[in-house]
């Protein structure tokens, strides 16, 4: 039976965001009905392309409203417009992503006898503080609503393990569903493009770890004894701060800052991948960067291990520059060894991080709460 189905989410961005896509795409080509909520003002260069590029238009519409990225009263009209939108097309799903998503999804459901709600939570909540203020204030929000969850699709061990310590009980419906890769996505890339050493892509956030990033780089240099080079692919809040470390190092000339592009147009232009995040769910970035069948160096934060797989030992610790500095130093001066430890890496995720696997059991997951409910 088709379902009609809510995907609820706060900013259209990043590895979320591409995973609403995803699954609204591949939902789609087996029947469903998929409409798509999100905050109206928050977006980048790839949030209309994502959605142009889906092969039919989401036929319950795309929703734009303010939605904070914190509780306040922009929640109560939110949460009254998405129940709204949810009557009008007899909706039987919400899937909540994120924080935010997940919250608003669920207080839409209340009172509905007939309708679930999902929630993938993506980190969000788990990785604030636990002893500060805003820390403990959504912890507990998360375990107030948490009975009006219906089933809950974490993407990554290490997150059901997270959520269990740091709120509780998942619901009886809480599989862990790994998120998956189009075939497409498997091509190995034009080496005829490559013209810098190392490439990040990722928010300009703090979380992502940048800071550390430039520190290491500013020693680390070619066989030749030329200084290394980096492309940076991404928009945010630290780029002000970037730039201004980047001056302060005197990297001016060697680190570009390319905007949002697709991750793939900037893997293209670089031997190497760096991700040296400060806390992660499990970051599409690291599996695209494996598909594309680059060298990817990363830190040892949230589900990172459960990507690496085999070649997990040679995770990062995070904030450790001397660590990175050495391992991209490393992947300089052995480019052969670099090499062969992506391709068994490449193994791993072709073997468990499928697109099919991935809609099939989150479809599973929808009638098997709509059974129970």
């Amino acid at each position: 039976m088709p379902l009609r189905i809510l995907m609820v989410l706060r900013a259209p961005l990043g590895g979320l965001y591409r995973h609403v896509m995803d699954l609204t795409e591949a939902l789609s080509v087996r029947g469903h009905q998929i409409g798509i909520i999100m905050d109206s003002i928050l977006s980048d260069a790839q949030t209309g392309e994502r959605l142009r590029a889906l092969s039919t238009p989401p036929v319950l519409g795309v929703h734009r409203m303010p939605i904070s990225r914190l509780l306040g009263p922009h929640d109560i009209s939110a949460t009254r417009n998405i129940r709204k939108i949810a009557d009008q097309h007899e909706v039987d799903v919400l899937h909540g992503h994120g924080a935010k998503g997940g919250f608003n999804a669920r207080l839409a459901r209340w009172g509905s006898k007939s309708r679930i709600a999902a929630y993938t939570p993506h980190g969000g909540v788990l990785n604030y503080e636990r002893k500060s203020l805003i820390g403990k204030t959504l912890r507990t929000v998360e375990k107030i609503v948490l009975p009006l969850t219906d089933a809950m699709i974490f993407e990554s061990d290490f997150v059901k393990q997270s959520f269990v310590e740091q709120i509780g009980p998942v619901p009886k419906l809480g599989p862990v569903i790994l998120n998956g890769l189009d075939a497409a996505e498997f091509e190995p890339l034009d080496p005829a493009s490559v013209e810098f050493d190392f490439a990040f892509v990722g928010e300009l956030r703090a979380v992502k770890g940048l800071s550390h990033l430039l520190d290491a780089l500013v020693d680390v240099k070619r066989p030749d004894g030329t200084p290394a080079t980096l492309l940076i692919g991404g928009a945010g809040p630290e780029e002000g701060n970037i730039r201004a470390q980047m001056t302060k190092l005197g990297l001016d000339k060697r680190v570009t800052l390319a905007g949002v592009q697709p991750a793939r147009e900037i893997f293209a232009r670089a031997h190497f991948v760096v991700m040296p995040s400060l806390a992660e769910s499990l970051p599409y970035v690291a599996l695209e960067a494996a598909a594309a069948q680059k060298p990817l160096i990363a830190t040892d934060v949230g589900g990172v291990k459960e990507i690496f797989g085999p070649t997990a030992s040679h995770l990062l610790p995070a904030a450790d520059v001397d660590a990175l500095r050495k391992a991209m130093q490393d992947y300089v001066d052995n480019p052969a060894s670099a090499l062969s430890e992506m391709r068994q890496r490449l193994e791993w995720i072709k073997n468990n991080f499928s697109m099919d696997r991935m809609t099939d059991a989150i479809e599973d997951t929808y009638y098997q709460a709509l059974e129970q409910r």
